[in-house]
């Protein structure tokens, strides 16, 4: 098969490698029918060095079963199925909590496993870990279901961290895909104003789409004053940090009010960051950070535990009800956010 590997920064192939197979009684594998790059690819593609590479690439994907397992249950050959970017069996004590990016058994695609910017990806623990996703969907509208493997979850675990409630004021810091889908979270859990800080008009035209009431281009002192300005100079309850640099978290801790909650979901690029008695702790401000559990668990009323994951995926079908207008003009913004990648 065909598969996504860096070698060093700046240097990223697609060569020959050999196709996955079983390994354990627990896989599946996939045939990769959409892929993407994520934030995360684009760091190393700045500081890998030869002596690291090569790695394989990828860790957001949807595609069809093609093999499974012996043990593995609730799957068969065409499944269409679509992955959290983090496996996880779903049944030790971690999963139950929602903690699935630290279950014992669990790990993470790209990172010990094959990456899922190839033709085709082993699965370990597949039954804990592959959604399925209904056969009939639309071919358009697989895209927008790719942003269940990462982006949508990272979002919404940024506006879930801080509470978000209805009539809520909420500043979301980055226009990349995730601060894109942070607004679009913060705004179904009810928030009435959300503050969107970007500069790129593409994006930022998709974020009033999604539920941003304000845009803010200005970086650093400048657009913390903006913020300030827009809530009677106190800031917002939350400030959700969808980047990952010290410049991003150091206007976070700026934008919020006293007694409010800073949630960083950006991959961290820094150790340490400002938490003392000027920053958070005079006033008050907390502070969560973490890696969305994307396939958080939960209990219907007959009592079966379900997947968040196939939840937002009933949601994004059904909102795909909007006006064709509408659904054009998001799609659009919405590929050259996300830089979704077709087959490679």
């Amino acid at each position: 098969m065909r598969a996504t590997f860096m070698y060093e920064a700046g240097n990223v192939r697609v060569q020959d490698a050999p196709d996955p197979v079983i390994e354990q009684s627990t896989d599946a594998i996939v045939r990769v029918l959409r892929s993407c790059v994520c934030d995360c690819d684009l760091h190393p593609h700045h500081t890998l060095t030869a002596a690291d590479g090569p790695v394989p690439m990828g860790h957001e994907f949807l595609g069809t079963v093609e093999e499974t397992g012996s043990d593995v249950s609730g799957l068969r050959r065409g499944d269409l199925v679509v992955a959290p970017f983090a496996f996880a069996d779903n049944t030790r004590e971690f999963c139950r909590e929602g903690l699935h990016t630290s279950c014992p058994n669990g790990g993470f695609f790209a990172a010990g496993v094959g990456g899922a910017q190839a033709e085709a990806v082993r699965v370990p623990q597949a039954r804990g870990t592959l959604v399925k996703l209904p056969t009939d969907v639309d071919p358009k509208l697989l895209p927008s279901l790719l942003a269940l493997a990462d982006v949508y979850g990272t979002g919404h675990h940024a506006a879930h961290q801080v509470r978000v409630r209805p009539g809520d004021s909420v500043t979301v810091i980055g226009d990349g895909a995730v601060g894109l889908l942070a607004v679009l979270s913060a705004k179904q859990l009810g928030a009435e104003r959300i503050i969107l800080m970007g500069r790129y008009k593409d994006r930022t035209d998709l974020g009033r789409f999604f539920g941003a009431t304000d845009v803010i281009a200005e970086r650093g002192e400048e657009g913390i004053a903006k913020v300030r300005e827009l809530t009677g100079g106190h800031g917002t309850r939350a400030v959700l940090e969808a980047v990952g640099h010290m410049p991003a978290y150091e206007m976070a801790v700026g934008a919020v009010r006293p007694g409010g909650v800073i949630s960083r979901v950006g991959i961290r690029q820094y150790e340490d960051a400002p938490v003392g008695f000027g920053s958070l702790f005079g006033p008050n401000v907390t502070l969560t950070s973490g890696r969305p559990y994307a396939t958080r668990p939960r209990r219907d009323p007959s009592g079966v535990q379900r997947c968040s994951l196939a939840d937002a995926s009933a949601e994004i079908r059904q909102n795909d009800h909007s006006s064709r207008a509408q659904r054009q003009r998001a799609s659009t913004r919405w590929e050259c956010t996300c830089a979704t990648a077709g087959e490679l």
